[in-house]
């Protein structure tokens, strides 16, 4: 007999958010009467252009403009900014604007309701402000800092059609994946016949030797949804050549397709949760036992609190997460928020092969004091201590590289720039 069916599942879950996310908003609480009342003033949006680095920009992922990143800045009565890289449409700000302005910066979790689950981007930029009035890292206030560093893999998509990328071009970057002291890499696999992707992976992973891992993702049938036999057997031919984890290999909102192949194949994992939005499909993915690891993306799911939720909500179901996750300033608070959950990994989407993850940063330098965004040990990534979202931003230095106009870049605009 089954003691957890999903009604109980449902309590547990419940009782999960109140344990681990019931802290942050304690915390953002008690901060808020200790500061005093601290109003929104303006919430804003613009574009930055930094100038390029020692490597010359390439095209970037979907057609993107190299060096260009969405900002999203909210400014306060306690004359304290807050600031998201994680990248909004023309028409998030100019919406929060005139139902937030005015109202207290701490009381997030009221604003949720009044809309601010909707824009992800200006909540993140309220906990970077929230972060610098405590004097703390938003992954503190999310309950605290579980990891001091957090396991990353990188992820890299091939332009133009996969069936045209040669597999050892994706075993060479594999390599130099390793040799730059990393241990995990994850691809597209979009190759019109699977055999061809397996053989890739395996050419990938004996390119590595032992104790390096490679994931892949079929991105929910980015070019046309494989059937449940489809994916079963390309799952039991990744799993044979020592594949680590399968991500979205069926439709996003088949529940019950991945828990079937979690059942079929238990020596691979089955992965996914990126275009899930708000808590209801991850409690129901977690009852359905759909997926072995969570990947939530907070630009969709609705910001750094649902996100923490979600981690609540998955650690009662016993269930690894590892988000979902971006390129340039946009991994700052996905980072934070990681490592408040103990997250097993959290991806950096380097995406452009022959790009390592710091070299997709240094052109940000002049903007953060003239220091790297992130810093790596041991190959994971270190969460940087700085209040907020952790970037020590010289905000002089970040208006001096505005530009005039509006990129608007559709769903997931900040996504992989």
């Amino acid at each position: 007999m089954d003691l957890f069916t999903p009604d109980r599942r449902a309590v547990l879950a419940g009782a999960g958010i109140s344990l681990l996310a019931g802290p942050a908003l304690a915390r953002a609480a008690a901060l808020g009467r200790a500061a005093g009342p601290v109003k929104i003033t303006a919430i804003e949006t613009f574009d930055i252009l930094m100038p390029p680095g020692p490597r010359p920009y390439v095209p970037t992922y979907r057609g993107m403009t190299g060096g260009r990143s969405n900002v999203v800045r909210i400014t306060t009565d306690a004359g304290v900014a807050g600031h998201s890289f994680l990248g909004t449409g023309a028409d998030e700000a100019p919406a929060a604007a005139p139902v937030l302005t005015g109202q207290d910066l701490f009381a997030v979790e009221a604003h949720l309701k009044k809309g601010l689950l909707g824009w992800p981007s200006v909540e993140e930029a309220m906990w970077d402000a929230i972060g610098k009035i405590a004097g703390e890292p938003l992954c503190r206030l999310m309950g605290g800092a579980r990891l001091q560093t957090v396991p990353v893999y990188v992820t890299y998509v091939w332009g133009g059609k996969e069936d045209d990328v040669p597999a050892m071009a994706q075993a060479d970057q594999a390599r130099i994946v390793q040799q730059a002291g990393l241990t995990a890499i994850k691809i597209q696999i979009m190759r019109k016949d699977y055999r061809d992707d397996v053989a890739a992976v395996a050419q990938m992973l004996a390119a590595t030797g032992g104790g390096f891992r490679v994931m892949v993702d079929r991105t929910a049938g980015a070019v046309g949804l494989w059937s449940y036999d489809q994916a079963l057997a390309a799952a039991r031919a990744l799993a044979d050549v020592g594949c680590y984890w399968l991500e979205e290999p069926l439709a996003r909102d088949d529940y019950d397709g991945p828990a079937r192949l979690r059942q079929a194949v238990p020596n691979l994992i089955i992965t996914g949760g990126e275009a899930w939005r708000g808590l209801t499909p991850f409690r129901k993915g977690l009852e359905h036992g759909t997926y072995g690891i969570m990947q939530p993306e907070m630009r969709v799911c609705a910001g750094p609190l649902t996100l923490r939720k979600i981690g609540a909500l998955c650690e009662a179901f016993d269930i690894p997460i590892a988000p979902h996750a971006a390129t340039g300033l946009a991994l700052a608070g996905r980072l934070q928020v990681s490592a408040a959950m103990g997250s097993v990994y959290q991806e950096v989407g380097t995406i452009q092969a022959g790009n390592l993850p710091w070299q997709v940063w240094e052109p940000y330098r002049p903007i953060l004091h003239g220091q790297s965004a992130f810093t790596f040990r041991d190959g994971e990534i270190v969460v940087p201590q700085y209040p907020g979202l952790g970037l020590n931003l010289d905000e002089k230095a970040l208006m001096k590289y505005r530009v005039a106009g509006f990129e608007k870049r559709g769903i997931n605009p900040q996504a992989h720039n």
